[in-house]
């Protein structure tokens, strides 16, 4: 099993950037394809980008596509979520998962407790 910590979150101007990380505990962390996910207010949870075990293969939603960079450091057990030129369409929490084998998307395992995003116009 595995447990996630997210941070970075904040108030951001549009146009702005924030860098969202988030901590896993547990030895196998180079073992879990991992993906981050954000929900908005009245809407359901939506994907966002997702990483494989390696680091090697991305994949992002279109919406997110040439503004976020998804990354991982397996020597620190941590994922992250660069996020340039926000929208405030982009404010949500914003959720880090995980799940074990080859796949790296939908759906997930494991998840944290999310991080706000809020993105001011």
């Amino acid at each position: 099993q595995v447990q996630l910590v997210e941070s970075g979150g904040g108030l951001v101007q549009t146009g702005g950037s924030l860098r969202l990380s988030c901590a896993a505990s547990g030895r196998a962390f180079s073992g879990y394809g991992m993906g981050w996910l954000r929900q908005a207010p009245g809407k359901e949870r939506e994907f966002v980008a997702g990483i494989s075990r390696s680091g090697g293969l991305t994949i992002y939603a279109d919406s997110v596509k040439g503004r976020f960079t998804i990354s991982r450091d397996n020597a620190k057990n941590t994922v992250y979520l660069q996020m340039n030129s926000l929208k405030p369409e982009d404010t949500a929490v914003y959720y880090c998962a995980s799940k074990s084998g080859s796949s790296w998307t939908p759906p997930y395992d494991y998840w944290g407790q999310g991080t706000q995003v809020t993105v001011s116009s």
